[in-house]
């Protein structure tokens, strides 16, 4: 009886467009195991007994228990009412496991309201754990944007979504003795699975970035026949946009683009934040042209620099934000050195209306010109240099769709949501998260050009009711302090990158707004996010875990007892460079590692905390000194002194102890007594202290606010000794 009900809910269920897919072969199933799913809907428990083989027992929470349709639907099924937090419940289960049975458990308790992961019971870890028996992972996805499900309002419903069911691997749950003990760290085991799991599905390595915002606009762009088309992306003019707008202009300027450039060509974009240069981006993508950003904050000579080192022949940008940002003189130049300068302002007082008709009926009949990505060239973005001479990064589509879905796997966002963008998109982490990511998530985006207009962003950020901010912690610094505290009252999640975010930062937000700021840590060469924190699991002082998908190593570093050097592989980390002295030449990573350059330490559970960079280093008499612990010393012994004053330490020859450390700053009240004093009084060992101090009344900074480590060391160089010394040095 039980096998003719299955069948008959597996078939409705198929004509629902219901799926299952096992990663095993099902007759190598164990007797016993736990089954841990992901909660979307009410239908799950349906759905499982309907494709899952055997007579499993459905441990149900009570929102699910008490629906009279369901237990109607799973009469012939082994139901059990279900606690995850009671005791007596879970003995049950480990039980009923112990007598050779399989159970089911949905790990969140209850079902998501937002699509993604929430909050993830210890009760699987602790059945599997006790019973010795394997933990065999599922993941249901479909039915969220059904009308079963609780994310009215935050996802798209439609009648018939599509679902479907990955039934995982059975793999060994066996806690450390440590670890056992602390019923978090059951929990942050079994959602770690269910993440890298829910990754593994969403990635789809070869679709092309195209074709990826083509398929995320049938989702969001409208949600009924006669519903008003959403509006999802806006800039400084005001003019919201829709995706049908964002995928006909992108086309359009395409079709432009390719009598301009070779397929497979480099191409520059010089472009502030705005719409216009999310449609540049996407129309250079979709015709298999490589937009190369380009970083107008670093002055012509280097902008020459990174025309000559990834081959561009051709720039795009606008005559408006030349004039508006007083760049002539570097237009001039780049055209001196044999580059040509289109303006987006001319292409479209030339296009012909032959090609707005054509790319409406691109949009129409979901045409995309180049579906495949993969590993195909992507974009090419430029490293900051703040530890070496910027270096071009060729980053593929693959890349790119790797790192969207690896930061969705941790952080769900909604087309409720609006994300504040004002980091520039010749950054990385202002492209691939604040571009990027909303508009393939679904979620609306307001760009904004400078993350310096603190006043500006504070007040556009209570207008819009923004609830996604990033920044850096310079920058996020910066808008704590002028903002009134009602003006992000909305923000919901902060994410700070770009540099490391200071304990005060955070406390700041805090105490000023009641913000959670989090912290995401990578490079430009991982596309860019590595770790992160997130809601679910937070270490404040940490930079998070590791994204799902990812692997690493830690390197001992001589003169370095505990951590080492990070080093990462995974479907994020960059084609390669194109180096300044060997332009065009991909240099690939080694065996597909790369080396962050950061020292790390890793805790039992995974958290990441970064204790300086290999190159932020001092060896001094054959001790490693720490240039960051010196500088965090410095602001110890000076946080008593009003007033704004910035640090900067770096290090430089010296012809005894191979190299001494030097100070500079704003503040002229320090001195070496006074951090000599500070050093004694606090134990710490005479080391730190900087052999020489400087006062300069401004310190390099990047345009990120990043400081400008480079920079300010060939100051400190030019100043201290004279031509023939800097040479040898």
């Amino acid at each position: 009886m039980r096998e003719f009900v299955k069948f008959c809910l597996r078939t409705v269920l198929k004509l629902m467009k219901a799926k299952c897919k096992f990663d095993f072969d099902i007759s190598k199933l164990p007797n016993k195991g736990v089954y841990v799913a992901n909660h979307v809907s009410y239908l799950d428990p349906i759905l499982l007994f309907a494709f899952l083989p055997g007579n499993p027992v459905f441990a149900l929470n009570g929102h699910l228990y008490r629906r009279h349709w369901i237990s109607f639907l799973m009469r012939c099924a082994d139901v059990i009412q279900f606690n995850p937090i009671e005791p007596g419940d879970i003995k049950k289960l480990i039980a009923k496991v112990d007598e050779g049975r399989q159970v089911v458990i949905f790990a969140e308790g209850r079902i998501t309201d937002n699509g993604g992961l929430m909050k993830i019971y210890e009760a699987p870890g602790l059945v599997a754990d006790k019973s010795g028996a394997p933990l065999i992972p599922i993941w249901i996805d479909g039915p969220q944007y059904g009308y079963f499900s609780k994310t009215k309002g935050h996802l798209p419903h439609r009648p018939l979504p599509k679902m479907r069911i990955y039934v995982g691997k059975p793999r060994k749950f066996k806690l450390k003795d440590e670890l056992r003990r602390q019923r978090d760290h059951i929990s942050n085991e079994v959602y770690m699975i269910l993440r890298e799991m829910g990754f593994g599905i969403n990635y789809n390595k070869d679709i092309s970035l195209f074709a990826q915002l083509m398929k995320t606009a049938k989702v969001y762009s409208r949600t009924g026949w006669f519903s008003k088309r959403p509006r999802i992306i806006e800039d400084i003019n005001r003019k919201q946009k829709s995706y049908k707008d964002i995928i006909v202009a992108s086309l359009a300027l395409g079709k432009m683009f390719k009598k301009l450039a070779a397929h497979d060509e480099n191409v520059g974009v010089l472009l502030p934040n705005a719409i216009a240069t999310v449609c540049t981006f996407f129309g250079l993508s979709a015709y298999e042209r490589t937009p190369v950003m380009i970083n107008f904050s670093v002055g012509s000579k280097n902008m020459v620099s990174m025309c000559k080192t990834a081959l561009v022949k051709t720039v795009l940008t606008s005559k408006a934000f030349i004039i508006k940002g007083k760049l002539e003189q570097v237009i001039e130049d780049i055209q001196a050195a044999g580059v040509k300068i289109v303006y987006l302002e001319d292409l479209a007082k030339k296009m012909p209306f032959w090609v707005k008709l054509s790319s409406f009926i691109d949009y129409k009949i979901k045409h995309v010109p180049h579906k495949i990505g993969g590993n195909k060239k992507a974009v090419i973005v430029f490293t900051s240099g703040s530890e070496g001479a910027p270096k071009a990064v060729l980053l593929s589509h693959a890349n790119l769709i790797a790192n969207v879905n690896q930061l969705a796997a941790i952080q769900t966002v909604t087309h409720k949501d609006l994300l504040f963008n004002a980091l520039p998109m010749f950054h990385s982490f202002g492209l691939m998260v604040g571009m990027l990511f909303p508009l393939f998530q679904g979620s609306k985006l307001f760009l904004y050009p400078s993350p310096l207009h603190y006043r500006v962003v504070a007040e556009l950020v209570y207008e819009l009711g923004a609830t996604l901010m990033i920044g850096t912690d310079t920058f996020l610094r910066g808008y704590a302090k002028i903002a009134h505290p009602y003006d992000f009252h909305t923000i919901r999640l902060m994410y700070s990158g770009g540099e490391a975010a200071k304990a005060d930062t955070r406390s700041m937000w805090m105490e000023h707004s009641g913000v959670r700021m989090m912290e995401a840590y990578g490079s430009t060469e991982c596309s860019p996010v590595m770790t992160a924190n997130n809601g679910i699991f937070n270490k404040f002082g940490s930079i998070g875990k590791l994204l799902p998908g990812m692997q690493y190593k830690i390197e001992p570093v001589d003169g370095i007892e505990t951590g080492g050097e990070l080093c990462v592989k995974g479907p994020n980390v960059m084609l390669g460079y194109y180096m300044p002295d060997n332009p065009g030449v991909l240099v690939p990573p080694t065996d597909g590692w790369y080396h962050t350059g950061d020292v790390v330490d890793i805790d039992e559970i995974g958290f990441f905390t970064i204790k300086d960079r290999i190159k932020r280093f001092a060896k001094i008499g054959g001790e490693m000194v720490s240039l960051n612990a010196v500088q965090d010393m410095v602001i110890d012994a000076t946080k008593e002194m009003l007033g704004e004053y910035n640090y900067g330490v770096v290090a430089v020859p010296h012809e005894s102890k191979g190299e001494q450390i030097v100070l500079v700053t704003n503040n002229k009240d320090v001195t070496s007594a006074l951090l000599h004093a500070y050093v004694k009084a606090n134990g710490m060992s005479e080391l730190y202290l900087p052999r020489v101090i400087l006062y300069h009344d401004k310190l390099p900074v990047f345009a990120t606010g990043k400081s400008d480590n480079v920079t300010l060391k060939k100051e400190v160089m030019e100043e201290l000794f004279s031509a023939n010394e800097r040479i040898a040095a």
